[in-house]
C-alpha cells in the first residue's frame, strides 16, 4: 500500500482551503512547506497552533516538512543556517513529521562542484547531526544548481556522510531539468538509499513542468520498479503545474487535482493500491 501526500500549499496559501482540498481527494497526508505566503519555518507559534489545529480538524497528518535548509549558497554564512535546521526540527516535531527535506547548497555560477564538495559534506554532516539528536530523517532533494543535483553527486553526499539519518528524495522532474534520464540513469545506484518519493515529471526538451506520465521524468517504469523492489513509503504531489521558482510552486485547486489524477491514474493502470 503506497502512501499519498502533496505540497498542499500548491493548492492555496490558505491553510484551511489546502486541507479541504486534500482532504476531499482523499488524501490523509501533506508535506507542509508554507501556509498564509509564509515559509514553514517562519511561522509563529500562534500559526503553527493553527496548523495543528486544522491537521487534526481535518483528519490529516504531516509526511515531511518541506524546508528550504539548503537552499542557501554555499559560500554563504553557515551558522544562522544551523540554527535555522534546529528551529525545523522542533517543528517536525511539533507537527509529528518523521522527515524534513533539505538541499545540498547552491553552487556559485559557473564554478565546478569538485571545488566546494569537502564544505558541502562537512555542512550536510552538521546538519545531520541536529536530525540524529532529533531521531529525524533527513530526505535530500535533488534539485538544479545546487551540488547534488545529478545521480552521482547524491550518491556522493548519501556515502560521504554515512548516515541512516540522511536520506534521498527522488525528484524526477529535477532530474530531467538538468538533462538526466531519471530511471535510466539513476534508478540502480540510488534506489538502496531512496526514503521518498516527489511526483513531477517534465519535459528534456525545455524543462517544462507536466502531470506525472506525460513528460520524461520515467515515472511508470520508476513506480514499476519501486513496485518490484517492494517499495513501501511516500509519494507526494508537488505539481508546479501554474508557477515553479526557487522557493517552491503553485498548481492552484484545480491542477492540484489534475496532478493528482494522472498519478493516480498510473497507479490504476498499475494496479498499485494507495492510500
Amino acid at each position: 500500500m503506497w502512501t499519498l501526500s502533496g505540497f498542499s500549499d500548491e493548492i492555496s496559501p490558505d491553510f484551511t482551503e489546502q486541507c479541504e482540498v486534500v482532504s476531499g481527494l482523499g488524501m490523509k497526508y501533506v508535506e507542509v512547506r508554507s501556509a498564509w505566503d509564509v515559509n514553514i519555518l517562519d511561522l509563529s507559534p500562534d500559526q503553527l497552533d493553527t496548523i495543528k489545529k486544522t491537521l487534526s480538524t481535518y483528519g490529516l497528518k504531516v509526511s515531511s516538512i518541506g524546508s528550504p535548509i539548503g537552499k542557501i549558497l554555499i559560500t554563504e554564512d553557515f551558522a544562522p543556517h544551523l540554527e535555522r535546521m534546529k528551529h525545523a526540527a522542533e517543528v517536525a516535531k511539533l507537527l509529528e513529521a518523521p522527515y524534513i527535506r533539505i538541499f545540498s547548497f547552491f553552487m556559485p555560477a559557473g564554478d565546478d562542484p569538485a571545488t566546494h564538495r569537502a564544505e558541502v559534506i562537512d555542512r550536510m554532516r552538521a546538519l545531520v547531526r541536529v536530525a540524529e539528536d532529533a531521531d529525524l530523517i533527513l530526505l535530500h532533494e535533488n534539485e538544479k544548481e545546487i551540488y547534488g543535483d545529478v545521480p552521482g553527486r547524491c550518491l556522493d553526499l548519501i556515502r560521504s556522510v554515512g548516515s541512516p539519518y540522511l536520506r534521498l528524495a527522488w525528484d524526477p522532474a529535477n532530474f530531467v531539468q538538468v538533462g538526466v534520464r531519471p530511471y535510466t540513469d539513476g534508478y540502480a545506484k540510488l534506489r538502496p538509499h531512496v526514503e521518498y518519493v516527489q511526483i513531477k515529471d517534465a519535459l528534456l526538451a525545455d524543462g517544462t513542468v507536466v502531470p506525472a506520465g506525460q513528460g520524461d521524468g520515467e515515472v511508470a517504469a520508476t513506480m514499476r520498479a519501486l513496485r518490484h523492489d517492494g517499495f513501501d513509503g511516500f509519494f507526494s504531489l508537488e505539481p508546479h503545474l501554474a508557477a515553479g521558482h526557487a522557493t517552491g510552486g503553485f498548481s492552484g485547486p484545480e491542477l492540484f487535482t489534475t496532478a493528482w489524477r494522472a498519478f493516480t491514474g498510473l497507479l490504476d493502470i498499475e494496479e498499485i493500491e494507495y492510500s
